[in-house]
This record gives structure tokens, C-alpha cells and sequence, in this order.
């Protein structure tokens, strides 16, 4: 069974998140130990709350480089809701400096009649990459649980790998390059569908680990 770090930094869901892969077949290890990213067949980076408290973890327990060599090696790599704003330069939310792994900030929605904020509940996903891995077996009219006031605005829009319309806004709701996936709403708590996301996630690790065996 593939392995797969689940980053803690005192900021994820983490029981629920393990607990959909490890439905999906996959065998979750929590962990904020370098030497364990870096073992690991994958890793996940999920998150829940504001940004800034977010990074200050990440840094205060010397995950950044973990994190960033991660991804740099290739290994396949999801984030989760605030696990993808984090990934970003800078946040509309805070102060401190993002990740800076993609270009792009971190932007509020604006207020508009008819919405409310935060975007809570469940909406469609339309889909920008068709082919990523992530969507594999899914409707074109899948829905999913979110649960955001602000968005990832990437500077190459080349990136985004969904979107989502809450209210006029239509805002990026996952972004994949390579071995770089990241989505803004809950698989974990996205029913059926979500753990079909998580699934396909297992089953893209394992296929990339079989190729490097």
C-alpha cells in the first residue's frame, strides 16, 4: 500500500482526511518529520483556518523545505483548502509571505447581493483541466463541500484545474501542474465524489510508484 505523508502543522483536518485515504486503500502516516515527507510515496498538505497562523507553523516547525523539496522532486503532492492558498505568494487575509510555489495571491471575495461570505456549502465544479488525475470517473456536473471566504488568483491562469461561481464571481476551486494538485473545497467531506478525488489521487501514486520501481 502507498504511503502518504499527511503534513501536521496544528492546522488540518487531519482524522478526516486520513481517514478518506485510508478508504481509498492508501496508508495515511501524520507526520512533521522531514526524513518521513521525504520517504513517503506521497504527501498531502491540508489545512483549515487563516493564513497567517497557517505559514507561521509550517516555518516555526522547518517544514518549508520539506514541503517545497517534496514537490520539487516530482512526488505527487495534494493540498487541501487552506493547503492551497499557502502554496501561493501572499494572502489579502494576512501579513506573512506565502510559500511563493506558484506565483499568485491569495484574494477576498467581494461582497455582492444574494451571497454570503464565507462561500459554506455545497457547489459544481467546472472543469478547466479535464484530463488531471484527479478527475478521473467524475461527472461534469460534480459537486463538492467548501467552505472559503477568499481564493487563489494564480498569475499563469494555465494552472487552474477547476473553477467555481459563487454568485457573478467565478473563482479557481483546484490548480494542477505536474505533480502539483491542490483543490479548495473538502474531498473529505465531499460524499461519494470526494472520496472518488481521493481515490484517484491513490491511484495516481500508485502508478507513479510502480513507474519509478
Amino acid at each position: 500500500m502507498s504511503v502518504i505523508a499527511v503534513i501536521d502543522y496544528d492546522m488540518g483536518n487531519l482524522h478526516s482526511v486520513c481517514k478518506g485515504l485510508e478508504k481509498a486503500g492508501a496508508t495515511p502516516k501524520i507526520t512533521d518529520l522531514a526524513a518521513e515527507i521525504q520517504q513517503a510515496d506521497a504527501v498531502v498538505l491540508p489545512g483549515v483556518g487563516a493564513f497567517d497562523p497557517a505559514v507561521e507553523h509550517i516555518r516555526s516547525r522547518h517544514l518549508e523545505d520539506p514541503i517545497k523539496e517534496a514537490i520539487a522532486s516530482g512526488k505527487p503532492f495534494l493540498g487541501i483548502c487552506l493547503g492551497l492558498q499557502i502554496l501561493f505568494d501572499y494572502s489579502e487575509e494576512g501579513q506573512q509571505p506565502g510559500l511563493g510555489i506558484l506565483p499568485g495571491a491569495v484574494r477576498r471575495f467581494h461582497w455582492e447581493p444574494g451571497i454570503t461570505i464565507p462561500h459554506m456549502g455545497w457547489n459544481h465544479l467546472h472543469f478547466t483541466q479535464p484530463d488531471i488525475p484527479l478527475w478521473k470517473h467524475l461527472s461534469t456536473a460534480s459537486w463538492m463541500y467548501f467552505v472559503h471566504s477568499y481564493y487563489v488568483d494564480p498569475q499563469d491562469k494555465g494552472v487552474c484545474g477547476a473553477t467555481v461561481t459563487h454568485g457573478t464571481q467565478s473563482v479557481t476551486a483546484a490548480i494542477a501542474q505536474n505533480n502539483l494538485m491542490a483543490v479548495q473545497f473538502h474531498p473529505e467531506k465531499s460524499d461519494r465524489a470526494g472520496l472518488q478525488i481521493l481515490s484517484n489521487f491513490v491511484e495516481h501514486v500508485r502508478s507513479q510508484t510502480q513507474v519509478c520501481v
